[in-house]
């Protein structure tokens, strides 16, 4: 934040003081300083907000501020880890979906439990439900499921 102000980066300034603000109301909420993973859960709640704003800005034709809330989400984003991609994540799916022994869609919640502590803040949760529920399908339609 330092650097930033130093930088005259007006919105990176303000981006982290408002990160820094939540995380600071979530450890008073707490009484106690967070660990990383609360941290990590801070920020990925900070960019889903983020990322919600976008989707409604974008759907009144505020392209301006659509474009404010994509560059506050890269600049909290690089304070999160390394995000996974794609063959990963689907890799990460299948792995959850054979632990947590699922074999319908109902089950959806028990491999959302096994995946999630693995991903989390490494990936969007509606792209992780979206691809849980794809495998699911896939078992279900090749015979695997009831």
């Amino acid at each position: 934040m330092t650097a930033a102000i130093r930088g005259h980066d007006e919105l990176r300034r303000d981006t982290l003081r408002m990160v820094i603000a939540a995380a600071y109301n979530e450890a008073k909420r707490a009484r106690r300083d967070l660990t990383d993973d609360e941290v990590v859960q801070v920020l990925t709640r900070e960019v889903k907000t983020r990322t919600e704003s976008v989707e409604a800005y974008s759907a009144v034709g505020r392209t301006d501020a659509a474009d404010k809330e994509r560059a506050e989400i890269e600049i909290i984003r690089a304070y999160l880890p390394e995000q996974l991609d794609q063959a990963e994540l689907e890799r990460l799916v299948r792995e959850a979906v054979a632990e947590s022994g699922a074999t319908s869609a109902r089950e959806m919640g028990k491999v959302m439990s096994v995946l999630m502590p693995k991903v989390r803040g490494r990936a969007d949760g509606k792209q992780v439900s979206a691809l849980v529920a794809q495998e699911l399908a896939r078992r279900d339609l090749a015979g695997h499921g009831h």
